[in-house]
């Protein structure tokens, strides 16, 4: 079973530091502790990449990838030999950059494929995918990331490409969000310091690796 989660973070300068990275390594352990099978785990850090922007031109129509974009067709042929997904997100402008050219391009080539042949179906057609998202706000403000963020990737990842999209409640049909312990300014640093309880994250996180574990067991 191979699992592959998603850092969308652009801040490179974060390294290990960063939240999205620290997320998916938390998602991994508690997939990991949770399943008794083979299970790998892979994630895709996309500071790494540096893919482009759709331009439209319907090459990935005949090649099933972009002929503009090695970066983006090596993270897709990752995701298309997936058996479930996890897309960790911080709140951008909603998402970050290279999440959202990533994305467009997977939804552009399920689009033309499903608009010529009502009958196909993408490689990521029926995958369980976990979505997540995170930023600066703290307990009272954190929902407030379901619309810009949960519902973008969502919007992403449904029709055409179909895929099976985890919610763990009535409240986060769609996925899940965990907010900052604290923001703080730091002499000196023009960015905010911002400090995350991970004890509480994974209390907040189990519950979706749990439905998406559920998911694959009944598939």
């Amino acid at each position: 079973m191979q699992i592959v989660c998603i850092s969308s973070s652009n801040i490179k300068h974060a390294g290990q530091n960063s939240t999205s990275l620290k997320a998916c390594k938390l998602i991994c352990e508690i997939f990991v502790e949770k399943t008794c099978c083979d299970v790998k785990t892979e994630i895709i850090t996309l500071a790494d990449y540096e893919p482009k922007p759709c331009i439209g031109c319907g090459a990935c129509f005949y090649k099933d990838k972009c002929v503009h974009d090695n970066e983006f067709n090596r993270i897709y042929s990752i995701l298309c030999k997936a058996d479930a997904l996890f897309v960790i997100s911080a709140h951008y402008a909603p998402i970050p950059s290279k999440l959202a050219m990533l994305l467009e391009k997977v939804e552009q080539i399920a689009f033309l494929k499903r608009f010529n042949d009502e009958s196909y179906r993408s490689p990521l057609f029926g995958k369980p995918v976990g979505i997540i998202a995170h930023g600066g706000g703290t307990e009272e403000i954190h929902k407030y990331y379901i619309e810009p963020v949960i519902n973008t990737i969502w919007n992403a990842l449904s029709y055409p490409v179909e895929m099976n999209i985890i919610g763990v409640n009535e409240e986060q049909p769609r996925g899940v969000t965990f907010p900052v312990k604290a923001v703080k300014k730091v002499d000196g640093y023009i960015f905010p310091k911002q400090e995350y309880d991970w004890n509480d994250i994974e209390m907040r996180l189990e519950p979706l690796v749990n439905k998406v574990i559920a998911a694959l067991q009944d598939k």
